[in-house]
């Protein structure tokens, strides 16, 4: 199977679970979400992107979560990362310069908006560091 087949196979199996989450935007922004304030960061409207995370809460707001494809590991959380940071991370998988297939796709259906929104709303979190 090549990588575009398993990347789509990845997001078909992940979809019912992604459609599921929609309706509970994962933790940072969700209370100015929710009482219609609106945190604007670098263009990138928080409220919006908390309607926007179904995509990344199927792994990235599951404490602990470890993927199995491509290979193992702890998938980071994003949550309270530099807006900054998170919109060059997918502009890089969008473009192909990050190789991680399930990320590729996930962030080649993003606009550049999409990508301002979601970087808001994460960066609005407290980070959070690990703990031993």
């Amino acid at each position: 199977m090549t990588t575009p087949k398993i990347a789509l196979a990845v997001i078909l199996v992940a979809a019912p679970v992604l459609v599921s989450a929609q309706g509970t935007p994962a933790a940072p922004a969700q209370q100015a979400a929710a009482s219609g304030q609106t945190a604007t960061t670098s263009n990138g409207d928080s409220a919006a992107g908390a309607r926007k995370t179904q995509m990344c809460a199927g792994c990235h707001g599951i404490d602990g979560w470890r993927t199995a494809y491509p290979e193992v590991y702890h998938v980071p959380k994003i949550g309270g990362q530099h807006p900054a940071y998170i919109v060059r991370a997918l502009q890089e998988y969008k473009a192909g310069e990050r190789s991680h297939p399930s990320m590729r796709a996930i962030a080649a259906s993003l606009s550049d908006q999409d990508m301002a929104d979601l970087a808001a709303y994460y960066g609005s979190a407290s980070p959070q560091t690990a703990s031993k």
